[in-house]
């Protein structure tokens, strides 16, 4: 009889934390603490919403050999007992007094020598999902054992995506892109961009997203001032360039990427900088290796956007993806993070079409031997337009 599991085999979970514990053992860790939702999901396959409300913290402990230990909420004992784990230790929380932090001390004081070490994400791009005065209180009990930095123990592995974990991202890709098909379907002149946003965000849902964590994008004639700004009431109108970027989510993994599209017609200046944007990714695609650094990735996208005489825009022009909308590393020019095979990646080039007017793009690939194959369907090379 199989092992039972969510989302995935046990097989895969397992994969992963020896991949953990290896990792540990080459840092001298002795045990992994992990606390943020989507360390504890990528261990345990512990998927939930429940996530939304602050009011309880949750932790996983990797041991340094043997399978993991959940000390957790009560609430949660049923589901992380239908995933691979099989010691789970609870406490009826919320406690305003010992909020499992003595459980929590118990269980790693066992698992790890009197002078050893505890391994603790503490970097960029990790958060600590516990309050800091409960986490004073467990190291003055597990003293004269200490907290180190497991920042790239964590990273060095997750980045690197499993076939099951490519797969899950791929089946998000496609959910957008059958979303990204409806759009001239609702979108038109006198159409406001809220209710854009609103529709859109329903078709992830009807094309099988099983929630929408992230929705963003802009409007305005010829270009858009930023992707972040929350959508308003105000009309499309004919010269407006439309962008929506989505990270949707389906067994617990993200799409993120985004499409342009004039409304009733294109701006020549949009047009051309759409060119450039779809060029310089093919760029990117033709030219990116494992071996390569990320800096390497932000310099080809600039320089490929230079070549063509346009300016790049400020900020990263990529990322990592997977479990989080955006994950490690940075495609800016201080990042020096290796590309390795397996990396999961946007490639997000942006323009500067002129002051205050921007277009932006993005694609999802994962890093191959021979170079970046595409996740996302890919966009069309002219900027496409509704209700010409």
């Amino acid at each position: 009889m199989a092992e039972r599991s969510l989302i995935f085999p046990a097989v895969e979970f397992r994969r992963r934390c020896r991949a953990l514990q290896r990792a540990m053992a080459e840092r001298g860790q002795d045990a992994l603490l992990l606390t943020a939702a989507a360390d504890i999901y990528y261990v345990t396959g512990f998927l939930t919403r429940f996530w939304e409300s602050p009011a309880r913290p949750w932790f996983i402990v990797v041991p340094a050999e043997g399978d993991p230990v959940a000390v957790i909420p009560t609430i949660g004992a049923d589901l992380m007992g239908r995933t691979w784990l099989t010691d789970i230790r609870t406490w009826d929380a919320p406690d305003p007094v010992d909020d499992g932090v003595t459980l929590l001390a118990d269980t790693l004081a066992a698992l790890v020598p009197e002078r050893g070490a505890v391994g603790l994400p503490m970097g960029l791009e990790t958060s600590l999902r516990m309050p800091l005065a409960d986490y004073h209180a467990l190291i003055g009990k597990l003293t004269p054992r200490r907290m180190v930095d497991a920042t790239d123990t964590v990273q060095r592995v997750r980045e690197i995506k499993s076939e099951n974990e490519i797969a899950a991202i791929r089946r998000s890709c496609s959910i957008a892109d059958a979303a990204f098909d409806t759009v001239p379907d609702f979108v038109g002149p006198g159409i406001t961009l809220d209710a854009v946003f609103r529709t859109f965000q329903a078709a992830l849902l009807a094309q099988g997203a099983d929630w929408v964590s992230y929705t963003a994008g802009g409007a305005g004639q010829g270009g858009y001032g930023d992707v972040i700004s929350p959508a308003d009431a105000t009309p499309l109108r004919p010269g407006d360039v439309l962008m929506l970027d989505t990270g949707a989510v389906r067994d617990g993994y993200f799409c993120d990427f985004d499409r342009n599209w004039a409304i009733g017609r294109a701006a020549d200046d949009a047009r051309r900088a759409h060119a450039v944007l779809f060029e310089a990714t093919e760029t990117a695609l033709r030219e990116l290796r494992p071996g390569h650094l990320a800096c390497d990735a932000h310099r080809v996208l600039t320089d490929a956007i230079a070549t063509r005489g346009a300016t790049a825009c400020g900020g990263r022009l990529g990322h990592g993806l997977g479990i989080t909308l955006t994950e490690w590393p940075s495609f800016t020019p201080r990042d020096r993070t290796v590309l390795r095979e397996g990396m999961v990646l946007t490639l997000e080039p942006s323009v500067q079409i002129a002051p205050g007017r921007i277009l932006v793009h993005e694609e999802n690939v994962v890093l191959r031997a021979d170079g970046p194959e595409l996740l996302s369907r890919r966009a069309p090379a002219d900027l496409p337009v509704i209700g010409a």
